[in-house]
């Protein structure tokens, strides 16, 4: 007779999704975002993406041969983690520069903590903030758009949240471009990192994440709430020297962010409560660096920050076991 018994731990129901399937969705969802940065930055930006993300996949080869595991390329993350990594970089990087940020992402980022789904730390956030502390001229040296086609060479030219944190510095007031500008800032004709000159882009793939459910709106939404209204607080009390909430919005890398590296599933809290309090506290640090910090941006150094925090919050938010009683006093 067949045996028909098997015996399994739990969960008995697959809901189809794949760790490889989760990491194509998102790529694809990258894909307006890395095409409008070509576009706009030409084959150095080209560059810098073929670099890290061949670099991650490279490294993620050499790891798991050092500690003889299995080769773990098919599941897409360390593909993911080279995108995310030169998205969060200025066009014209050098090539050491991308390839040394893949090794950091890799094996400082993730492989140290024992690879996928231990790394408490977004790894291509790692690989960012170890290179700017590193190298702050090479990580800060930006170039306005130049598009396909349009013969222009690279220019030199500083990102809307530095030129208005300077400005404010010197000044005591905001430049121009705090005030105007926004169809640019939304469409992508301004400065700074590969993921951070196109609303638009970002948008577009934030969306279809959420429609294929591969992240939830509450990171999303409490992170960039947050912003917009302690954004408004400050821009309402003095608004000569701070921003409006739609300035936040537009420039750095915001949007990026919110829909792509805060909403990583194992970095951030697992209960819906939690992703909540993990938004509004990457909201409220990224308005308070950007405003009061010594660097421009903050969403790297808030999500870091948060991503630490994350075992704290999924404690206190722990959910009621099922059929669990609270105890009578």
């Amino acid at each position: 007779m067949e045996n028909r018994l098997y015996l399994s731990s739990s969960p008995h129901i697959h809901s189809g999704e794949t760790t490889d399937k989760v990491m194509r969705k998102v790529i694809y969802a990258l894909l307006p975002a890395t095409a409008l940065s070509i576009y706009f930055f030409g084959l150095p930006a080209l560059s810098v993406l073929l670099i890290c993300t061949l670099g991650c996949m490279g490294f993620e080869a050499l790891s798991c041969k050092l500690m003889s595991k299995p080769l773990a390329l098919a599941d897409g993350s360390a593909a993911l983690t080279g995108v995310l990594l030169a998205l969060n970089m200025p066009p014209t990087s050098s090539w050491w520069l991308a390839l040394f940020g893949a090794a950091i992402a890799i094996f400082i980022g993730k492989q140290v903590y024992g690879g996928l789904g231990y790394n408490p730390f977004n790894p291509a956030l790692v690989a960012r903030v170890v290179l700017l502390i590193s190298f702050p001229v090479q990580m800060t040296s930006w170039t306005a758009p130049a598009p396909l086609g349009s013969g222009l060479d690279a220019i030199t030219a500083a990102t809307p949240l530095g030129e208005m944190k300077t400005a404010v510095m010197l000044t005591g007031k905001l430049p121009e471009l705090a005030h105007s500008g926004f169809l640019n800032y939304f469409t992508g004709n301004m400065a700074g990192s590969l993921g951070e000159v196109s609303a638009i882009a970002l948008l577009l793939g934030g969306l279809y994440l959420l429609f294929k459910k591969v992240i939830s709106w509450h990171i999303p939404v409490a992170f960039i709430g947050t912003v917009l209204v302690i954004g408004a607080i400050f821009w309402a009390v003095s608004p000569e020297i701070y921003p409006n909430p739609l300035f936040h919005l537009l420039t750095g890398g915001l949007l990026l962010g919110a829909f792509f590296m805060a909403t990583d599933m194992v970095t951030s809290p697992v209960t819906d409560k939690g992703m909540l309090i993990f938004g509004f506290g990457c909201g409220l640090l990224t308005v308070l660096i950007r405003l009061f910090g010594g660097y421009p941006e903050g969403v790297s150094f808030a999500i870091l920050l948060m991503n630490a925090a994350t075992p704290l919050i999924d404690r206190f938010c722990h959910p009621k076991i099922y059929g669990q009683t609270e105890a009578k006093a």
